[in-house]
């Protein structure tokens, strides 16, 4: 298991703390603020979670991924809304290095406007990734899981997924943009 971006670790932890085969699973979750890492590798401990790695590094970059790529599960939440479309699009298209044949990604992203979860659905399925599940536009954001169809990629080296704008720089933006 991969997350990019992992922050704290809730989006896995708390989950995988409580569950019968917790001690089977390997992951590797990566972040670059260290009170994020300090939290999750704290959370990781006390639930003697011995193949969990945190990470205190920039999980844009590929080779973070290196001994656990292709994985069961590769988890992008919170990353599509603080990137550029370019970016997204790139992340994706890097995900067939991540994801094993029959593995999943699952991703978040904000539905404000302009709401570009259709063109994330697009960009996966350009992929080779088949859609599985999309939460509804009125919940006001995007959950998307996506299960790759294709055959993995090597991991390409030396790869920069992303870079991290911010939500609020986007947004300012955008709105200059549309005027």
């Amino acid at each position: 298991m991969i997350s990019l971006c992992a922050g704290d670790g809730r989006d896995l932890l708390h989950v995988l703390a409580g569950h019968p085969r917790r001690h089977e699973v390997r992951a590797r979750l990566v972040e670059l603020d260290s009170r994020n890492t300090a939290a999750a590798s704290e959370t990781t401990r006390r639930a003697c979670l011995d193949q969990v790695e945190v990470v205190t590094g920039d999980a844009s970059l590929i080779d973070q991924y290196q001994d656990l790529a292709p994985a069961d599960l590769v988890l992008v939440c919170g990353v599509f809304g603080n990137i550029t479309d370019n970016d997204i699009e790139h992340t994706i298209g890097a995900c067939n290095q991540l994801c094993k044949t029959g593995g999943t990604v699952i991703w978040t992203r904000h539905r404000a406007a302009p709401d570009r979860v259709p063109m994330i659905c697009e960009w996966f399925g350009a992929q080779g990734f088949e859609l599985q599940w999309l939460s509804e536009p009125d919940v006001g954001y995007g959950v998307g899981v996506h299960r790759f169809a294709g055959t993995p990629q090597r991991l390409r080296n030396g790869t920069r997924m992303f870079e991290i704008v911010g939500y609020d720089l986007l947004r300012q933006n955008e709105a200059a943009q549309s005027v």
